[in-house]
């Protein structure tokens, strides 16, 4: 497993965001939701998403019946193939797992088992990002 903090660095280093006179944005525009896949497959429902800016949404599965979280990082349309990233930690050990690289749609999916304990996930699409921290924790055993 590689260290999260690289990860972590990779997303918020990815965005910048500049905008001058007419080129820029209506504040108000909303960002683009894309719709889930179904990439981590039978048995996953989504339990939270993450819009990456106007580019995509990340989102975090879980399976009940394996105590296991995925996410997935998916583009709002396909086009060329873009830099993205997508990555889940479990917050109290730091294991984590992710997936980058050039992509037409989707990055991973990504699986760890985290029954009960907080994660931490997020994605990038082509230099914009988004992550949350310590979120999903379940019940915990005491």
């Amino acid at each position: 497993m590689r260290i999260v903090g690289a990860a972590v660095a990779l997303a918020a280093g990815g965005v910048m965001v500049t905008a001058t006179g007419a080129a820029a944005a209506p504040a108000e525009a909303p960002a683009a939701v894309a719709a889930y896949n179904k990439a981590c497959g039978t048995g996953y429902k989504v339990v939270n998403q993450i819009d990456i800016g106007r580019a995509g949404t990340t989102y975090l599965t879980y399976n009940s019946s394996t105590g296991k979280n995925c996410a997935v990082t998916v583009r709002k349309s396909t086009g060329p193939a873009v830099n993205m990233y997508v990555y889940v930690q479990r917050d109290d050990t730091r294991d984590y797992v992710d997936d980058g690289g050039l992509y037409r749609s989707y990055a991973g999916p990504v699986y760890l088992a985290a029954r009960g304990h907080c994660v931490s996930w997020g994605g990038v699409i082509a230099g914009e990002s988004a992550e949350r921290h310590g979120t999903n924790c379940g019940r915990i055993a005491r």
